[in-house]
Formats: C-alpha cells, sequence, structure tokens
C-alpha cells in the first residue's frame, strides 16, 4: 500500500487561493498516477486535476470546471504532489482526497476515482464569505 497525507485545506473567501499538499510513502512518483478528487454531503466523488509521472515527463489534466484556475505539480523528490487553488467559488468547497494508483493502470487522461488503489484521509475545503 501507499500511504498519502494531504494538508493545506481551509477556510477562504471567494476568489481567494489555497495550495494542497499529498506527501507521498513511495520511494519515487515515477510510474505512478496521482490524483485529486473532492466531494461534497451527498454528492458523489468528482476527479479534479491529476499528475501521471513517467519517462522524466510529467502529463497533467484537469476537470473542465477548475481548468485556469487550478495548478498541478509535483515535487519528485519530496514525493509530493501540489494542486494551487485559485479563484476560488462557493462550489468547490468539498473534502479534497488525494489517490494514486500505478500509471500503467489507467487508460489516460483524468482518471475515475474508482480507480485509485489508496487514498489519503482528506483535507477540507470551505469557500465562503
Amino acid at each position: 500500500q501507499v500511504q498519502l497525507v494531504e494538508s493545506g485545506g481551509g477556510l477562504v473567501q471567494p476568489g481567494g487561493s489555497l495550495t494542497l499538499s499529498c506527501a507521498a510513502s513511495t520511494s519515487t512518483l515515477n510510474n505512478y498516477i496521482i490524483g485529486w478528487f473532492r466531494q461534497a454531503p451527498g454528492k458523489e466523488r468528482e476527479g479534479v486535476s491529476s499528475i501521471s509521472i513517467g519517462d522524466g515527463i510529467a502529463l497533467v489534466s484537469y476537470a473542465d470546471s477548475v481548468k485556469g484556475r487550478f495548478t498541478i505539480s509535483s515535487d519528485n523528490a519530496k514525493k509530493t504532489v501540489y494542486l494551487q487553488m485559485d479563484s476560488l467559488k462557493p462550489e468547490d468547497t468539498a473534502v479534497s482526497y488525494c489517490g494514486v494508483a500505478p500509471s500503467r493502470t489507467i487508460n489516460g487522461g483524468l482518471p475515475d476515482y474508482r480507480m485509485m488503489r489508496d487514498w489519503g484521509k482528506g483535507t477540507l475545503v470551505t469557500v465562503s464569505s
């Protein structure tokens, strides 16, 4: 199993910014896909952004709802994936989860949450005035 620990959630006003971090217990991020997902009460978990690392290249994907506002990145030496969230809106309010899977098990693009193998416990993002 891969242990994931999210951090960085909190309360922010509409239009504000937050940066989420996902620290992995793997020896390397190479050949893994790491995704950010979010879930509001009573709603299905949805993919937000993902980064697939391999062959010296990181491939990123975004949900249409966050494209242009969120940026995913990785620090491979620290085995940490970040999600920079700008121009936050109240509808971004949710528990944000980090999930991981071997990249070879994912067809490509933003994965469905059911394809992820291990999960962090989540961090709450609240966007409200």
